[in-house]
């Protein structure tokens, strides 16, 4: 390199400092902008309701199956038998619909899965919260021959 190109990156470099300066404070902002900045809306989903006779149980996501809200019994304050009421049932729904309503659903299908008290009531919870029911589907496990019975008692 001869002296004139190295006369002229020392010139260059010290004022290219002075602009990396300046660009970090508002690297600092676009950090504080994105982080006041709400999630991304997420206007369709999947409620899935789990209502067994000791529990329920309602997990909100989105269309590829990640978890936007959750609630269950356990969760809203109730206890022991509490835990299987419709009433139950009834919170827990409206604690996952509000959670998933703010963050911008507005309709989602819901799938059912047991044979509990809330399974109804959980849905009317998650429709009066504000979110359109598009589908209502039970995903019960059923059976098809189940399993090998007990052999036959000897007297």
């Amino acid at each position: 390199m001869s002296e004139e190109e190295i006369k002229q990156e020392q010139a260059a470099a010290p004022a290219e400092a002075p602009v990396a300066d300046a660009a970090a404070p508002a690297a600092e902002g676009e950090a504080a902008a994105k982080k006041a900045r709400p999630g991304k809306s997420i206007p369709a989903g999947i409620a899935f309701i789990r209502s067994t006779f000791n529990n329920t149980q309602v997990s909100i996501t989105d269309a590829r199956g990640g978890v936007i809200s959750w609630s269950s019994a356990g969760k809203a304050g109730f206890k022991g038998s509490r835990k299987c009421t419709a009433f139950a049932a009834t919170m827990v729904a409206q604690d996952a619909a509000r959670t998933a309503f703010a963050k911008g659903m507005h309709e989602c299908e819901v799938r059912m899965q047991g044979a509990g008290a809330g399974r109804e009531s959980a849905v009317r919870a998650i429709q009066a919260a504000g979110i359109r029911v598009t589908m209502i589907t039970d995903c019960t496990p059923i059976p098809h021959n189940g399993c090998r019975p007990r052999k036959r008692r000897r007297v």
